[in-house]
């Protein structure tokens, strides 16, 4: 059964564990892309530079198939696995979580750091919004005016959401339609012989002059 939505935090949130003296102070992020979570990190070792570690985990893709984790000096899967078991043990993607450790001056162990990241991440996330997503898949749209009522007929059975649109000599529209639903939009813009081109500008069905539907990649959204 195809996948239709994934769950992730809407907003940014905080947690907070204490052992021994070390205080773990935990931040989740939001994040669609990799690279959104380099300046939140390099932004938290700016506010924490006194801190002795700052490990994280970020988990992307509404299959949660990419994914990383930092120890950043801590012993070799002590925190960043831990933090990432989190974001699993929620259901989460899209989502990046950091640990900033201030030492206390008692080494916890290997076991005590383990259990120490792990409870700072699980603090944060059980204070944070989750949300479920529906994953989506983007089409733009150039249609003369005579078949913009049609065009807008197609979109409202199949539960699209216009996202913009634009009027000069033709409408021009992109919208986002539900994954579940994507292969019965197709299917009814080639009933009315619209013309239908994948991200590389190749032809799928039929050129219609007065018409023609550019499909995107498969985006992650409310």
């Amino acid at each position: 059964m195809q996948q239709s939505s994934y769950k992730t935090i809407e907003t940014p949130c905080e947690g907070l564990f204490k052992d021994k003296g070390s205080k773990f102070f935990a931040f989740a992020y939001p994040i669609d892309t990799a690279a959104q979570a380099k300046p939140l990190i390099d932004s938290l070792r700016k506010e924490h530079h006194g801190a002795r570690h700052l490990c994280w985990a970020y988990k992307l893709g509404y299959s949660g198939s990419e994914y990383r984790t930092n120890d950043d000096g801590e012993p070799a899967n002590t925190a960043g696995k831990p933090i990432l078991g989190q974001i699993d043990a929620f259901g989460l993607t899209n989502i990046l979580l950091c640990v900033v450790r201030y030492f206390g001056g008692t080494l916890l162990g290997v076991g005590g750091l383990i259990q120490a990241y792990k409870e700072a991440a699980r603090e944060a996330l059980s204070a944070a919004h989750i949300v479920e997503r529906s994953i989506e898949k983007h089409f733009t749209i150039n249609c003369k005016y005579s078949l913009q009522t049609t065009v807008n007929q197609i979109l409202k059975q199949h539960n699209a959401r216009v996202i913009s649109q634009s009027f000069n000599q033709s409408c021009r529209l992109t919208c986002a339609i539900p994954i579940t639903h994507a292969e019965s939009f197709l299917a009814s813009i080639t009933n009315y012989q619209l013309q239908i081109t994948n991200g590389k500008g190749e032809d799928i069905h039929k050129q219609n002059q007065d018409c023609h539907c550019e499909q995107r990649e498969a985006i992650y959204t409310e």
